[in-house]
């Protein structure tokens, strides 16, 4: 027997068999319903055959069958839904990745006993703002630039030294418009699609490098990296991505964004090819002194990152503890030492409730500034000519370039000399950088929208170290934190691009086990105590915060926390503790603790609200500060939070 007529309401009906096709369930004739609706979806049951008001145990076991093949259909057809909604990401060609396609082959290999070229049966692909000699010209993201120019006059130089050493190139990939994006959209040439995660964005400005590479679609890829454009989309993508020392590889052949800041970068999944390529476009020996490496991470910059530490600096520290070579990780927070020693940044630096987040801001602000002057410099010229059109989400950013009226410029280029000596300083041969390459996880693709200055704040924030200073960084990636990519980076000084590379390749089988080891450890559950040692314990941490023992105090709380997890001042005390500290991600964890405990705690969304603004998410600190008003209104401390936050949002 089959029940016919089941349909979405408003969709073709079609019929399923009953779990058992040879029983006829009959029901009396007084049964009033002839239709069973779940949701959207309608049962019609054959002629003769309704469900009554009477209860009967026939009506009851048609409805259990009904019931269960419905819910079975539903299960089914969202199954079906989802998996063509992702091959319809998948079945893109090539993921999107490329512009056009094309074959450049390399040199003829050496005859032998001569060894073969070291990038051999390796492909490659470059980002569309390298020029190939013989090919159209490169489109800079924009098809109005490409119209306008004409195809280069040689091949990029950096293209040519890895086809004389065996690589074979095999296309221009998707460029955000003017290498001036960090999502990797593109209006005009589509957006390519994040191989981890296809509804996400991939990371730009050089997003089809990046993609290209994580889809194996090449063995490595090219880009540019002016404030971001390779480090982010590595990132985004779970891929190596490598920004080198500003100035070490030539520029010839490749479209200036911004020549202070512009450096090739290059992609790759694994870290010997990396490797590989890093020291032939560098011309560095493979052979050298292993130097001791001491490992420094900047623990304010990992505040701004919504991942546990467990997934990330934990697993640095345990992947070197049984490395010779390797010293112990230290700790310091980077925002004080750039405070002290890059004076020429108190120019940029805004008033915020806490210095060392102002300071990076300032940093970020100096960088755009300077990209903004120098492509202005470079192209403005051709955009009031042409008028090209531009996509929502790079046109605010181009056009506050190409209108950019910066005077001071020589405060600019101060900043950039000073951030250069502060960091060769601090990391001198042997010292390497740790900090989160990005703060946020990948976003959703949407061209309509544009980026909120919160985002771009939190992105420049930990760009602009590099960037501003000119030093060399990798991104490497970690694996996944709830089914995103995530990734740490490591900073070296200026010309240490061999010492980071050969880093790597020596570290990265170590961190692959703890990596692993972390992503199947569970969370440390606490356990509850005496209420009264509990209280002396807060007594205690007050008496210590007091006297300005922030550390202490904290260290009181968390022992109370153990002892009694119910009780929200114990949280809202030890975040008080954290903001002094400057660990604003937890301050923020514990204020959401405190305030699920006790919905009233004012203090628990005021340091909420000041955590979150230290960790530039505006519009929910804003929030915090509108809920605390309520419940005070005459609150001063919320008031003007509430009224600087909304000048700074609007």
């Amino acid at each position: 027997m089959s029940i016919h007529g089941f349909r979405e309401r408003g969709r073709h009906a079609c019929s399923f068999p009953l779990l058992n096709p040879a029983k006829t369930l009959r029901l009396p004739s007084s049964s009033i319903r002839s239709s069973i609706s779940f949701g959207r979806f309608e049962m019609e049951l054959p002629k003769g055959l309704s469900l009554g008001r009477g209860g009967a145990s026939t009506t009851a076991k048609v409805a259990i069958v009904v019931g269960i093949t419905v819910a079975g259909v539903l299960i089914v057809a969202e199954a079906a839904r989802r998996r063509r909604r992702r091959s319809r990401h998948l079945d893109v060609k090539d993921f999107g990745a490329f512009v056009e396609r094309f074959e450049i082959y390399p040199s003829p290999q050496p005859p032998p006993p001569a060894a073969r070229h070291r990038l051999s049966d390796l492909k490659f692909a470059v980002s569309d703002n390298f020029e190939i000699e013989g090919f159209v010209a490169a489109g800079y993201g924009n098809p109005d630039w490409k119209r306008t120019h004409e195809p280069g006059s040689q091949t990029a130089v950096v293209v040519s030294w890895l086809l004389k050493n065996g690589a074979t190139c095999v296309g221009r990939t998707v460029l955000d418009e003017f290498a001036f994006g960090v999502t990797g959209e593109n209006l005009h040439y589509g957006t390519p699609y994040n191989p981890e995660l296809p509804s996400l964005v991939p990371g730009g400005s050089c997003s089809g490098s990046a993609v290209a590479v994580a889809a194996e679609l090449v063995d490595f890829a090219l880009g540019t990296d002016t404030i971001g454009g390779v480090r982010i989309p590595s990132a985004f993508c779970g891929v190596f991505g490598f920004r080198p020392s500003h100035g070490i590889l030539s520029m010839l052949g490749i479209l200036a964004n911004s020549q202070t800041l512009d450096t090739i970068g290059w992609f790759a999944r694994d870290p010997s090819i990396l490797h590989c390529v890093g020291h032939i476009l560098l011309q560095a020996s493979p052979l050298g002194l292993k130097r001791t490496r001491r490992f420094i991470l900047a623990d304010d910059c990992f505040q701004l990152l919504r991942v546990p530490k467990q997934r990330t600096v934990d697993v640095l520290s345990k992947a070197i503890e049984n490395l010779s070579g390797y010293q112990p990780c230290k700790h310091m927070n980077i925002s004080q030492y750039l405070m002290t020693n890059v004076l020429s940044l108190k120019e940029f630096t805004e008033p915020t409730p806490k210095e060392g987040t102002s300071i990076l801001k300032a940093v970020s602000s100096a960088m755009v500034l300077l990209q903004r002057c120098e492509f202005k410099l470079n192209h403005e010229e051709w955009f009031n000519t042409v008028k090209p059109r531009i996509g929502v989400r790079n046109s605010s950013q181009v056009l506050a370039a190409v209108n950019s009226t910066q005077d001071n410029t020589k405060s600019l280029y101060k900043v950039r000399a000073e951030m250069r000596s502060a960091l060769n300083s601090l990391l001198k041969d042997d010292g390497i950088l740790v900090i989160p390459t990005v703060a946020d996880f990948p976003f959703k693709r949407d061209l309509r929208k544009k980026l909120t200055c919160e985002i771009e704040d939190r992105l420049h924030a930990l760009l602009s170290i590099a960037g501003m200073s000119g030093c060399c960084q990798v991104t490497v990636p970690l694996g996944k934190y709830e089914e995103y990519p995530i990734s740490i980076s490591f900073i070296a000084a200026h010309g240490a691009d061999k010492l980071l590379l050969d880093t790597i390749v020596d570290i990265y089988p170590s961190l692959q086990e703890q990596i692993s080891v972390a992503s199947n450890s569970g969370p440390i559950p606490y356990i509850n105590g005496d209420m009264d040692a509990a209280e002396l314990l807060k007594e205690k941490g007050n008496a210590a915060y007091k006297g300005k023992q922030w550390n202490k105090a904290a260290s009181f709380y968390s022992e109370a926390i153990k002892l009694n997890d119910t009780n929200a001042t114990y949280y809202c005390n030890r975040a008080a503790a954290y903001l002094e500290l400057g660990c604003f991600q937890q301050a923020e964890a514990d204020c959401s603790q405190a305030i699920s405990l006790d919905k009233k705690n004012v203090k628990a969304y005021l340091r909420r609200g000041t955590a979150r603004e230290m960790l530039l998410c505006y519009k929910e600190a804003l929030q915090d500060f509108k809920h605390a008003s309520v419940l005070e209104p005459q609150n001063k401390t919320a008031l003007a939070a509430e009224k600087r936050l909304s000048k700074l949002i609007g």
